[in-house]
């Protein structure tokens, strides 16, 4: 698949990261990326004017809906925009923009969806994420029938088809278990690639984290409204 910069999408999904999303947004434009999409999740801080500093393409929600949402606002706004390809990351900085490349060259040789995963076994990742993570895929397992061994990574990506026949019903973390069962669902072509993760004591102590009762939350949800 051939594809210019202008067909790669860079999506952001971004609540009350006023401290940190300047940086960010210039670390992925610094790798060369260019066409990026921030959706402010209704934050209440002075993120949307950092967003404004980039140059970048922003959406904004009124209200804080969740990341999911966030996500899903992103994704149609790509059909519009005509994306071939979709990369999320997170926007506290937590993932490093040198590894967009290789999710796009996975989209390239044919996968519909790469799943970005964390090395678990490296020392600077917490225990409690790794306990959690595991956790996490065997739920989604049993939901769904695939293994994955990172079913809360934000780092992924999409290629136009998957965007066009993803469907997801939760607005939360619940989003991310809930593209397994699309894949599952739409029997699309999909792989998995290790990714660099950089954990800091200011993404760790932020309020909107994934934590054990956000993942039991989850759990329910999905037992609920799949």
């Amino acid at each position: 698949m051939k594809l210019t910069n202008n067909q790669i999408l860079i999506l952001l999904p971004v609540f009350n990261e006023s401290k940190v999303i300047f940086s960010v947004i210039r670390s992925i434009q610094k790798e060369g990326w260019k066409k990026i999409l921030a959706v402010d999740d209704g934050s209440t801080d002075n993120t949307y004017d950092e967003l404004k500093k980039t140059g970048v393409i922003i959406l904004r929600h009124s209200i804080n809906r969740g990341k999911g949402s966030a996500v899903k606002t992103g994704l149609e706004a790509a059909k519009i925009l005509n994306s071939k390809v979709v990369v999320t990351l997170d926007s506290d900085g937590q993932h490093n923009p040198k590894d967009i490349k290789k999710m796009v060259e996975e989209i390239k040789k044919g996968y519909d969806v790469v799943l970005g995963i964390r090395d678990f076994k490296k020392r600077h990742i917490p225990r409690f994420k790794a306990f959690g993570n595991y956790i996490g895929n065997i739920f989604t397992w049993m939901f769904y029938g695939l293994w994955v061994n990172d079913s809360q990574s934000g780092f992924r990506a999409y290629n136009k088809k998957a965007v066009d026949l993803i469907q997801t019903n939760n607005d939360h973390y619940e989003f991310e278990t809930e593209i397994v069962r699309e894949i599952v669902r739409n029997k699309l072509k999909w792989s998995e690639k290790i990714i660099d993760v950089r954990y800091s004591d200011y993404d760790q102590k932020k309020r909107n984290k994934q934590s054990f009762v956000s993942a039991v939350k989850m759990i329910i949800k999905l037992v609920l409204f799949g």
